[in-house]
């Protein structure tokens, strides 16, 4: 059953208070391990995700373009952008059942970068054209290490990329009443966080740190990375680090 974005933004707004708090984030804490992509035959990596105080059940995406910027795959998505159903799509018969949702401005980089446009004319899966099993999973709720690998050997340098998008965290500019007439904007409100680093195989430096590159448009038309991040509160929380490794 599919159900409008104005739906959506009205049966989810009940928690737009609870997603935009911070979370004390334990001192000790240890990461989650996950894995993806388990029988790839390319470079091994291992990328570990540590979150920050503004952390509260972000979508998430990685990704690997060579040093050109032509998208080669993904590594990971949060399986409810990467199969086109939230499991919390839908209150309307009075508890939450799973719905397929469009949501093109959660990770339009990601998004964007893959290059397969639907019959609606948007860039976000649908579960007739769904991200393999492979490559998806729930999004981790605490800090987490990815064990995964690339398809096959491909070139010895390419970029990391990882994008990260928080629902309901509004700021003083990126307000509620910013695009009144854009539904896809309300369902992200900042927009999304791309990190980015070059891994080079031949490198004796086994650990790379991935660096904020910059944003996602507010409405996911576009797959542009925006360097203007003056407006970023909280969103920029969300994250404590990022690094990926060699192994």
């Amino acid at each position: 059953m599919k159900i409008s974005s104005l739906v959506y933004i009205l049966i989810l707004s009940a928690l737009s208070t609870q997603a935009c708090k911070s979370t004390k984030v334990p001192e000790a804490e240890i990461p989650e391990n996950i894995t993806s992509n388990i029988a790839g035959q390319g470079p091994h990596l291992q990328i570990e995700f540590l979150r920050g105080e503004a952390h509260n059940h972000p979508l998430m995406a990685i990704w690997v373009e060579d040093e050109t910027g032509k998208f080669m795959q993904t590594l990971f998505v949060a399986e409810s952008l990467g199969k086109g159903i939230f499991q919390h799509g839908d209150a309307t018969s009075g508890q939450w059942l799973p719905a397929e949702i469009r949501r093109p401005a959660a990770l339009p980089v990601w998004s964007h970068s893959r290059g397969i446009k639907e019959p609606d004319g948007l860039f976000v899966p649908t579960p007739e054209h769904a991200v393999a099993d492979a490559y998806t999973g729930a999004t981790p709720q605490i800090s987490f290490i990815l064990d995964t690998r690339l398809d096959k050997p491909g070139p010895d340098k390419f970029y990391v990329y990882f994008e990260i998008n928080q629902t309901w965290d509004w700021n003083e500019y990126w307000t509620n009443n910013k695009f009144p007439d854009d539904d896809v904007y309300k369902t992200s409100c900042q927009p999304s966080l791309i990190y980015r680093t070059l891994v080079d195989l031949t490198d004796n430096q086994k650990t790379d740190q991935l660096e904020l590159v910059g944003r996602g448009h507010h409405s996911g038309k576009d797959g542009e990375i925006y360097t203007d991040l003056e407006t970023m509160t909280t969103a920029l929380n969300i994250t404590r680090s990022i690094t990926v490794k060699e192994l």
